[in-house]
């Protein structure tokens, strides 16, 4: 079992920044590549940005390049979200997800934190 907490999310005004944090625990040592998605109020979940765990490879969603970086921190088992120039559109709920295993998907998903970005 792996437990992710995500943290950092808040009201900022457009053209600000946030970082948010995942901290994950559990049997982290498995760790293949952890990821933030989004879900903005009545539409699907998102893909937002995707981290290998071993290599540090990233892959970031086209509409967020530029503006959006995913790093992490190996000793403290935490991913981050740094987020620039944010836009009232990027407002939504924020998840931390975990895979633990090449083709397994994302098998562990953190509870969200919440970002408003107000006009």
């Amino acid at each position: 079992q792996v437990q992710l907490v995500e943290s950092g999310g808040g009201l900022v005004q457009a053209g600000g920044s946030l970082r948010l944090s995942c901290g994950a625990s559990g049997r982290t040592f498995s760790m293949h590549a952890m990821a933030w998605f989004r879900q903005a109020a009545g539409k699907d979940r998102e893909f937002v940005a995707r981290i290998y765990w071993g290599g540090g490879t990233t892959s970031v969603l086209d509409s967020v390049k530029g503006r959006f970086a995913i790093s992490r921190d190996v000793a403290k088992n935490t991913v981050y979200l740094h987020m620039n120039s944010l836009k009232p559109e990027d407002t939504a709920v924020y998840y931390c997800a975990a895979a633990t295993a090449r083709g397994r998907g994302w098998d562990y998903w953190g509870q969200g934190t919440q970002v408003t970005v107000s006009s």
